[in-house]
């Protein structure tokens, strides 16, 4: 058999697909819309990374703080640029007040000119926020003059909230951490991201897999679609002369036709979702259109693979099927399926990760391609077992109702069927309960808790000294939804005006707030207080002997400080330390307003912790608006009781991004399955209307055709996933445990999806069942 004859016989197979009438292209295009939606997801898929690249991209190329511990000298080409970023209701907003040095300073990517004082140039998005009445509160929060958009090119996406506005008077606040002089706009060698560890790596890599499996299993079950009418039209074929073989490659032709519609469709569905994608935000993730480009060697690669693969499974799956003229031998009870083979496959997979059980982060990274290779076969398995299963079962069910019986003979007939259309969801799951094992069990080691006491507590705030710390107690104590204030000042004592051998922690504020600090016994305006209990406490009392002079806020490097000369007076009373409600434990002096030097004041920066009124909605919103309006330079931030690792964030949320696709994937291609399903019965549903079958009874069992094999494929995807799960958390070291409620959430989404597919599904069916359905031409 030579080259030509298969491309003779697989261009039969197009012409009939697209020239045999009304049951050819109906069969064609079905296949297409299968094959087409896997194709979009997988465009997606590649295009992915290119994405994420383009975003981190234009975040490094507007990066503005250095975290270098440097000044730099004021120049012509300088630009003090000031963070004021913010969160409203739980979305970030990146601020940045700038003031220009000189006529050369930089300029921000996506900004076109500087704005002046009182002015800002915005994100579209953040543009539509203020003008909304949901965006009231942030309104007075940015009180600036929106000038002009940022471009495309400053945003990492569509709906970021971001904004530049004009300042001044910014270079007397350069000591801060939150404001500094740069000369350019751009990534800096101090504040590069740490590469991923062993075992990110290897969540990444499970994803990938997790994501990309139940697409390709979709894209060969929708080349199957209409086999049982496709093989009766083979046996036509073998009436006017063609041999078996030749059928064969017919059919392939045929499947070759409807994988290239597939990828014509699947192209017009990415670039419609493309354009759909500017438009969506899940989880404060965005993207613009024109980033998602796949690589064209992805590309290429998916455009080889998919009609090859759609070939090749027809060939495959028409292996046990005998075409003679007088009709398919399918009809007739097949042979039972076997065990043995369909083992190797999860076992294969499983040996293939045994060797890398308790490898974790200290035995440097996993195979990559080993965990690909046992995963998937893992995986695989279950497609695999999933038709063994649903043919032992099915074989022992007969009693029941009528809807029952017909359910269970059409699956004793075609079980094979009803397993393909099963097998994605089955394999969606089991991937999806063995990363949520995986998560759930490497969360500790990312996940660090705080000593915050949230009872003292919910919310920080660092404010300038130079406002005095009475008026922002006052402010923040009238703000709506606070209910108690804790506002002390905060400093520093060494024993030189600059680079001093030693320094000591200071902090100011009244008899009330100090007892948040420390564990004081009397106290009155005037006293002064050493903290002792700690491992520097003998040193503190040695540095604080009467009469010794010391330097509030020594400057180190240059940077400009507000030194100010003290002499200590006699009568320092000594305190015990006491945790804060961030849970520090602090030393060095606690100083009451009578006991500070005038001098000293302009030094200090005034620390702020907030008991907030839960019950009002808004009571962060509030208080970080006071906070903006006595300093637009302020450090807000809630008090949480852990906090985790960005990069695990960061995986966990791009895992939500993916499996929200995949689900749409898998709820299309299920419907369209299920209704290339319907029209083959078409005939039979009307016969059996018109010999009097009630539409209640054929309804349900179509319910029980679906039911069946999804119940036996949602047991066979928890035991695979349990397994795998286990696997990979003896791999990562970790203590294998059974999240049972993510577990049960995951096989409940599956059938969830799989129920809303039969509901859908059922005005079809209405209009199936109807006795002129047995007209025929």
């Amino acid at each position: 058999m030579n080259a030509r004859q298969w491309a003779d016989d697989l261009a039969m197979g197009l012409r009939f697909a697209f020239a045999g009438g009304r049951e050819g292209w109906t069969r064609a295009v079905l296949t297409a819309v299968g094959v087409g939606l896997g194709v979009a997801l997988l465009l997606l898929t590649t295009a992915i990374p290119s994405a994420l690249s383009e975003r981190d991209h234009r975040s490094h190329a507007r990066d503005d703080f250095t975290y270098s511990g440097k000044l730099l000298p004021k120049a012509d080409d300088t630009l003090i640029v000031a963070n004021t970023d913010t969160t409203f209701h739980g979305a970030d907003v990146r601020g940045r007040l700038l003031e220009r040095e000189g006529a050369r300073a930089p300029m921000p990517p996506g900004v076109g000119k500087f704005p002046a004082k009182g002015e800002m140039v915005v994100s579209p998005a953040l543009k539509k926020l203020l003008a909304s009445d949901s965006g009231k509160l942030l309104r007075g929060r940015i009180p600036y003059r929106a000038v002009g958009t940022i471009g495309d090119s400053g945003l990492i996406g569509p709906a970021e909230l971001t904004y530049y506005a004009g300042g001044s008077g910014l270079e007397a606040h350069l000591a801060t951490g939150t404001i500094e002089r740069i000369n350019y706009f751009g990534p800096s060698r101090w504040n590069q991201n740490d590469a991923l560890d062993p075992i990110l790596i290897l969540l990444v890599t499970i994803i990938f897999v997790v994501l990309l499996l139940p697409v390709g299993v979709f894209i060969a079950a929708a080349v199957r679609f209409g086999g049982e009418r496709r093989d009766r039209r083979l046996a036509a074929l073998r009436l006017v002369g063609a041999d078996g073989r030749m059928a064969r490659r017919i059919a392939g032709g045929e499947a070759l036709a409807g994988a290239l519609l597939g990828l014509v469709l699947g192209t017009v569905f990415f670039l419609t979702g493309r354009q759909l994608a500017g438009l969506l935000e899940v989880r404060d993730i965005s993207v613009f259109p024109d980033d998602l480009n796949p690589s064209p060697a992805l590309v290429v690669l998916v455009a080889l693979a998919v009609p090859a693969a759609a070939v090749l499974v027809t060939l495959f799956a028409l292996r046990g099927v005998v075409i003679e003229p007088l009709g398919v031998v399918r009809t007739a009870k097949p042979p039972r399926r076997r065990l043995w083979w369909r083992l190797l496959l999860p076992l294969g997979g499983l040996a293939l990760l045994y060797p890398m059980i308790g490898q974790g982060n200290s035995n440097g990274d996993f195979n990559q391609w080993m965990v690909i290779g046992g995963t998937v076969l893992l995986l695989i398995g279950v497609t695999a077992l999933l038709p063994w299963i649903v043919e032992a079962v099915v074989a022992r069910l007969n009693s029941g109702s009528v809807s029952w019986q017909l359910a269970v003979r059409r699956l004793q007939l075609s079980s094979g069927s009803a397993a393909r259309m099963v097998n994605g969801i089955a394999v969606a799951v089991a991937g999806a309960i063995a990363l949520q094992m995986l998560f759930a069990g490497v969360e500790h080691d990312y996940t660090k808790s705080t000593k915050n006491d949230l009872n003292r507590a919910q919310m920080e705030i660092s404010v300038r000294g130079d406002i005095p710390l009475s008026e922002v107690d006052r402010k923040l104590a009238g703000t709506k939804g606070v209910n108690r204030v804790t506002a002390i000042s905060l400093g520093s004592v060494g024993t030189g005006p600059k680079d001093p051998d030693n320094e000591l922690e200071t902090a100011v504020g009244n008899c009330a707030q100090l007892r948040e600090l420390a564990r004081l016994t009397s106290c009155r305006d005037g006293d002064i207080f050493r903290i002792v209990g700690d491992e520097y406490g003998s040193e503190t009392k040695k540095l604080t002997a009467a009469g010794r002079t010391l330097y509030f806020d020594p400057s180190y490097s240059g940077t400009p400080h507000h030194t100010a000369a003290w002499k200590v007076p006699s009568g320092v009373k000594t305190a015990v330390q006491r945790e804060d409600p961030t849970g520090y434990e602090r030393g060095g002096l606690l100083l009451t307003p009578g006991a500070l030097p005038a001098a000293a004041a302009a030094g200090l920066t005034q620390k702020v912790y907030l008991s907030l009124d839960r019950s009002m909605a808004d009571a962060d919103e509030y208080a970080r608006n006071t906070a903006a309006r006595m300093d637009p330079l302020a450090d807000v931030f809630n008090l949480t009781s852990s906090k985790q690792s960005l990069q695990f964030q960061s995986i966990r949320t791009g895992l939500f991004v993916g499996a929200t696709c995949v689900l749409v994937l898998i709820g299309a291609s299920l419907l369209v399955s299920q209704l290339e399903q319907l029209r083959e019965r078409k005939k039979l549903l009307s016969s059996l209307v018109a010999f009097g079958t009630r539409r209640r009874t054929l309804s349900l069992s179509v319910l029980w055709q679906t039911a069946i094999p999804i119940a036996l494929g949602l047991l066979l995807a928890s035991v695979v996933g349990l397994t795998l799960g286990t696997v990979l958390l003896r791999m990562t070291g970790d203590t294998v445990t059974v999240d049972w409620a993510s577990v049960l959430s995951m096989t409940g989404i599956g059938a969830g999806v799989v129920l809303g597919v039969t509901l859908l599904s059922l005005p079809p069916l209405l209009r199936l069942m109807r006795p002129d359905g047995l007209r025929t031409e």
